[in-house]
């Protein structure tokens, strides 16, 4: 409650710019309660106090801003930086080898579903700046994660109104087999749209060569 209770203060005193600067710095690795700060905005948004599409645009460019920052900075300043300094973010050498583990087995998709990973998401734009990923691979995993992150957790607050908090830790305790459950769910349905699509034609193709076969 006294975390839930300074959130409402610097929004009482601060509006919109918590949010943005919040995430903003802990995308830096810095500490700010970043997933209960949006609930708790969704909240605010659905007693009316803030609104809800200018809290997805000022989460989403704060996210997405200190994201690129630390890209650059791992992209620029490489491994050695990150060691020497590494500590004035929070970025101790057990972290770094944590999301160097992580990158290796979901690759780029990490930075996606990084963001649902507490001790990874801080890292992750570091990490890619550092094996040197290409921007407009790293924006495309970023951004869209990003975009995703935010409207689920001010989703949550808007959604479910005072019950917020119970529905927050429920998701926050299994919140990375959910995405991954969602991400599979949505793969099997692209999929088989994909292949929907195609029969149609498939029999069409065959329908033209048996008539075909028929004239000769």
């Amino acid at each position: 409650m006294e975390m839930l209770n300074w959130i409402q203060e610097l929004f009482g005193k601060y509006g919109y710019n918590v949010l943005f600067f919040g995430l903003l710095l802990e995308f830096i690795a810095l500490p700010f309660p970043g997933e209960t700060t949006m609930a708790f905005a969704g909240y605010l948004s659905y007693t009316g106090r803030l609104d809800f599409m200018i809290l997805i645009i000022v989460a989403f460019f704060g996210t997405t801003i200190g994201m690129t920052i630390t890209y650059f900075i791992g992209l620029k300043a490489g491994m050695p930086f990150i060691q020497r300094y590494g500590r004035w973010f929070l970025f101790s050498p057990a972290k770094l080898e944590k999301t160097q583990r992580w990158f290796e087995r979901y690759g780029s998709g990490l930075i996606t579903i990084g963001y649902f990973i507490p001790g990874v998401r801080h890292f992750t734009g570091y990490f890619s700046g550092i094996i040197a990923l290409p921007f407009r691979k790293f924006a495309l995993y970023a951004y869209g994660g990003a975009l995703f992150w935010v409207i689920l957790f001010l989703g949550i607050g808007r959604l479910f109104g005072p019950q917020w908090t119970a529905v927050f830790h429920l998701f926050e305790a299994y919140a990375p087999w959910i995405v991954l459950a969602a991400v599979l769910l949505a793969a099997m349905i692209v999929v088989y749209r994909f292949r929907f699509s195609r029969r149609p034609k498939a029999l069409s193709v065959m329908g033209t060569v048996k008539e075909s076969s028929k004239e000769r």
